[in-house]
Parts: structure tokens; C-alpha cells; sequence
């Protein structure tokens, strides 16, 4: 074992800074039980002289029980003035936190331009505040905001911001690069000459130069033992540090303890939840989080995967809590398509003309359009119906659709609907505030006397791409639609000249997909967590 490093996780502080991000009360206490969970040594709550909203979350925080200390953010008292009367430090104290987050200038350029006051003053209102909260009783994290770029720029002013830090009784001296400019060599070659001071150092890197993580681990090779970064590297500019992709590297890679043993899987699973709550899109192709992190979509590669999984991936995805995808498209081998089979319980062999086939089919598809490896669900159907596992549940006879538009305002659209079902013929209309919308509840009325549990089904997502641009008005589109219950997600796709059409064909992959019986649908009555809201079409 390397050591032990200390996480320091600001996602509900800094991170809240990044552009679209903005988090109740409610939503930071969520996502603070998450962190707590998942085994982080300090949570940033936020500033709470700042805001109201952030004086609520450490009130409400403080009855959770948390295991990380709950930290709140400020800054060092006002020029020329003291500490017992800045309404910053007292707010900390307020708080009740047993942990403040102290933020300082260490560069003369910010001491003279931001702050307009002498060298000598921006000293005194460190130690001055450092000394009125450790009074207090807290622990102090004081960072040491642009220390990098005034260390370049004036190295005995920066030094001496510390060791001022370090004398009043902080007790982690945290180097900041807040304008995200360094590089790895500089912050290793600073980290270890400031590591001479005998202080236990942080450090907190941000992104601009997309060189945060490496900074942050350079730093931890260096000498530094916290870090301080967000979940997703939420941020201001270009974000912090990201703690998803250090925390990993620096357990799985560097030998470093940072979180409970075990709890490392909990990561991906914390990763996307933090996301669905600040409202923004997790990149598939996120670093050991991401969907795509363990997806192969090469053939050779999905061959290798099935020897050893070792040859195309650096570490086992379970080990962040993530799990191995094998893509199919018009890139695939045979491999790919076992793969998928075996993954559903179906064995294909490879030497069959049925499978042959199917994957002749797929290729064709995707000629055509289709995308399956954003719609596993309808290649699932298809394998199934290759293995001549599937039956029809029910059988679309026509539909009908009318839109009506009068005087300027749109009236809402209806959809008539054919469909058989359990040897019965059905006729069912039904309104919506879009066509596929109206189509939907049309089918569902269809059907819902026979499956009643499809009352738990809902749309999530919809997308529309047009595949051929040059062909206006005419051009063929894909739809892909997620559709969701209390325990599953799937997506299905379409693929048509006419936008209802290829709507239709994902819609209705989506609803065969539901009762095959391997994605079970909740039973009505039963206690559900609250849905996600439904997407109008």
C-alpha cells in the first residue's frame, strides 16, 4: 500500500459553479448521502454566507449523521478589518460544521489587483482567520487559491502565504491551480519543493488545459495526500478535477488507499446518479464511468475480449461498478453477435445458416440506417426471433392519424388503431399532444385489458436523426426511443422516409420488448419510487 490519500469532494460547492448546474436543498442532500455512501473523507456543502440556500442544506445535513465532515466554504476576513466581524467566518461558524474550507490569494498579482492591499495585509487576514475558526474548534483546509501561477511569479510571497497558514494552525495547506494553466512536470517539481515545509499538503487542480487529473495524481506522486475534486468534474470553465477518474487510477493503478475497501464500486453507480440530479448528460465515453468506457464494437477486438478480457481492457469494469458491452453493427464480426447472445441466454452457433443470416440482416440494417448498438433492445428482438424464441402477443392491423390545425393553434393530434390481440380484433382511438404521443396511448389502450402493467411503462427519451440531409423534406430518418418502468431502461429503433413511421417501428419494438417477458413489468398496486417524467411526442 502506497498510503493513505484523503478525498475531499466539493461537486456540491465547486461544482455547482459549472454552466447549467444548479442544485436545491433537497437535491444537495441527495447527493450527500451519495458521496457519504460511497466513502469520501470530506464533503463541501458550499458557502454558507453566501446564500441561504446552503445555510439550509448544513442545517438539514447535520441531522443525516454523516461518517465524511461535512465542510463549509469561505473566504479570509475583509481587508483592515477582523475576524470576529466578518459575516463569512461567523457564517461558518453558524454552520456548525466540524470542518471550513478557507480560501486565500498567494498570488501578489491578486493580492494588488483583486484585493487591492498590501503583501502584509493579505497575511495578516489569513492568520486572522485561520486563528478565529480554529478557536471555533474546526478543522481548516486552507486553500491556497492561484498558488501555482504566484509561485511562478513571485515564489518567497507564495512560500511565505503558507508557512503564514501553516503557523496560525491550518491543518492542510491546499495548492490551488485555479486558472487550470500548469503542467504536470511544474506541479510535480512545486508540490515536492513545498512538501519540504513539514505542513500536510492538498491539492486541487481545475481543467482548462485538460490536464486536472494528471495534475492531480503528479501532485499525489509529489508529496500531496488530500485531493480535492467533483464527481463527473463538474465546474466553473472547464470543471475540476475529476474525483471518477483520480480515484480509480490512483487505488487500482497507483497502489494509494482512498476510499472504504469495496467501496470503489459504487462509483459508476454515484457517477450517474450525481448526473441525473444535476440534470446533465454523462459522456458515454467518460473514463471508467462512462457506458462506453468497456464498449468494443471491432470484431477482432470482441474476439480478443472472449480469450481474455485483458486484451482490450485496462481494468476490470466491475471493479468501478461498470460492466463490459459488446456493440453490433455494420463494423461486427460474428463475435460480436455471440457475444450479445450469450449476454440474453440464447446460444447461437456460428456455423449455423440461421445465424449466418441474421447477422447478414443486421448488416443490412445498418446499410439501411438502423443503429442497434443505441437500441439493444430491438437487436434483442431480432436474435430472438432468429432462435425462434418469440411469438406475437399482438398483431397491428392499420392505424390512422389525423392532425388538425385551425385558426394558428394546434389541436391535439388522435390516432386510430387497429390491433389484434388474443385473437380478437380491437379498435381503439385516443388523443395526444403529439402524433406519436396520440399513437402511444392509442396502442396502450389496445392493450392494457390484457397487460395491465403496461399502465408502468413509460417513454423517456426520443430522438430524431436525419441519415441523408441532401434529400430535404424526403430524407430517410432514425428514431431511437428509451422507454422506461421502476427497474429497467431499454431503447429501440426506427428507421423510415416518414418520421411517424420510423417513430412507429421503435414504439412498437419498445412495447414488444416489455412483454417478452425478459424486461418484467411491475404488477399495478405496487409501491413504486416516484417515475421520471414522461416525454411528449
Amino acid at each position: 500500500m502506497a498510503g493513505i490519500i484523503s478525498v475531499f469532494d466539493t461537486t456540491l460547492r465547486d461544482g455547482t459553479q459549472g454552466e447549467g448546474i444548479s442544485l436545491s436543498a433537497e437535491d444537495k442532500i441527495k447527493i450527500a448521502q451519495k458521496l457519504d455512501a460511497l466513502g469520501v473523507h470530506y464533503i463541501e456543502g458550499g458557502n454558507p454566507g453566501s446564500n441561504g440556500k446552503d445555510m439550509e442544506f448544513f442545517q438539514r445535513a447535520r441531522k443525516l449523521k454523516l461518517q465524511a465532515k461535512l465542510t463549509a466554504f469561505g473566504s479570509t476576513r475583509r481587508k483592515d478589518s477582523i475576524a470576529e466581524h466578518d459575516t463569512s467566518l461567523k457564517s461558518i461558524i453558524e454552520a456548525a460544521v466540524p470542518a471550513a474550507s478557507l480560501v486565500g490569494k498567494s498570488w501578489d498579482f491578486h493580492v494588488h489587483t483583486a484585493l487591492q492591499t498590501t503583501l502584509e495585509e493579505n497575511l495578516a487576514m489569513i492568520a486572522d482567520s485561520i486563528r478565529f475558526l480554529k478557536r471555533a474548534g474546526l478543522e481548516v483546509c486552507f486553500d491556497a487559491e492561484h498558488f501555482f501561477d504566484g509561485y511562478k511569479q513571485n515564489r518567497d510571497y507564495a512560500l511565505s502565504v503558507l508557512r503564514t497558514a501553516g503557523d496560525a494552525g491550518a491543518d492542510w495547506l491546499v495548492l490551488c491551480d485555479t486558472n487550470g494553466g500548469s503542467l504536470p512536470g511544474e506541479i510535480h517539481r512545486i508540490v515536492q519543493e513545498v512538501s519540504r515545509l513539514g505542513y500536510p499538503i492538498g491539492i486541487h487542480p481545475h481543467n482548462d488545459c485538460e490536464l486536472a487529473v494528471a495534475n492531480a495524481l503528479s501532485g499525489v506522486e509529489a508529496g500531496a495526500r488530500m485531493i480535492q475534486g467533483t464527481i463527473n468534474g463538474y465546474g466553473e470553465r472547464c470543471g475540476n478535477a475529476n474525483l471518477c477518474s483520480i480515484l480509480p487510477t490512483l487505488e487500482l493503478k497507483m497502489g494509494y488507499e482512498c476510499l472504504p475497501q469495496g467501496h470503489l464500486k459504487q462509483l459508476t453507480a454515484v457517477a450517474r446518479y450525481i448526473s441525473e440530479i444535476a440534470n446533465i448528460h454523462l459522456p458515454n465515453n467518460q473514463p471508467y464511468v462512462g457506458s462506453s468506457a468497456f464498449a468494443h464494437k471491432g470484431g477482432i477486438h470482441v474476439s480478443a475480449i472472449l480469450k481474455d478480457s485483458k486484451t482490450y481492457e485496462h481494468i476490470a469494469p466491475e471493479s468501478v461498478g461498470n460492466k463490459r458491452r459488446v456493440l453490433v453493427s455494420e463494423l461486427a464480426g460474428q463475435s460480436n453477435l455471440l457475444f450479445k447472445a450469450q449476454e440474453i441466454g440464447l446460444t447461437l452457433d456460428p456455423s449455423n445458416v440461421q445465424t449466418q443470416e441474421v447477422m447478414a440482416r443486421i448488416k443490412d440494417m445498418e446499410h439501411q440506417g438502423y443503429q442497434f448498438e443505441g437500441a439493444d433492445a430491438s437487436l434483442e428482438l431480432l436474435l430472438r426471433e432468429a432462435s425462434g424464441e418469440t411469438t406475437e402477443v399482438f398483431t397491428i392491423e392499420s392505424f390512422k392519424l389525423l392532425v388538425e390545425k385551425v385558426a394558428g393553434h394546434a389541436i391535439a393530434s388522435e390516432a386510430i388503431v387497429k390491433v389484434r390481440v388474443e385473437g380478437e380484433t380491437i379498435y381503439t382511438a385516443a388523443e395526444g399532444n403529439g402524433p406519436v404521443n396520440a399513437l402511444d396511448n392509442a396502442l396502450r389502450k389496445a392493450l392494457i385489458r390484457s397487460y395491465p402493467a403496461l399502465r408502468d411503462m413509460h417513454l423517456s427519451d426520443y430522438k430524431v436523426r436525419v441519415i441523408n440531409e441532401k434529400d430535404a423534406t424526403a430524407a430517410k430518418v432514425r428514431v431511437l426511443v428509451e422507454s422506461s418502468n421502476y427497474h429497467h431502461s431499454w431503447s429501440t429503433v426506427g428507421v423510415s422516409e416518414n418520421v411517424i413511421e420510423a417513430s412507429w417501428q421503435a414504439l412498437l419494438d419498445s412495447i414488444r420488448y416489455a412483454l417478452i417477458g425478459q424486461n418484467p413489468l411491475p404488477t399495478p398496486g405496487e409501491d413504486h419510487q416516484e417515475r421520471s417524467g414522461i416525454v411528449n411526442l
